[in-house]
């Protein structure tokens, strides 16, 4: 059995894996190396390979900002009421199985 041409052309934009070409084909994480490994097992770092990263001089007159607002405040689930919590509260589920079953 083979894919409709439809389904072919679908697959043909998601990413390469392994399993779709020949051997020899290593994806990797796109990470570099920065440093080597030692013949006794330890590794050296090779500071001239390492990443920096070059902060603005004024980053608080920058014209960058961050994804999340400054003023965001991080709520727990447990801290919502029951009415706002997310679709996996397990008491929110059993009462609602009542309202639209009835009762066990």
């Amino acid at each position: 059995m083979k894919p409709s041409h439809s389904l072919m052309s679908r697959l043909r934009r998601l990413p390469l894996t392994t399993k779709q070409v020949n051997n020899g084909f290593y994806k990797g994480t796109g990470s570099g190396a920065m440093g080597r490994h030692t013949k006794h097992g330890g590794y050296v770092l090779e500071w001239q390979k390492v990443r920096t990263y070059v902060v603005p001089e004024q980053l608080k007159d920058s014209k960058l900002t961050p994804f999340v607002t400054k003023s965001f405040t991080p709520q727990k689930e447990r801290d919502k009421p029951p009415e706002e919590r997310g679709r996996l509260d397990g008491t929110r589920y059993l009462q609602r199985w009542k309202e639209e079953n009835g009762s066990d």
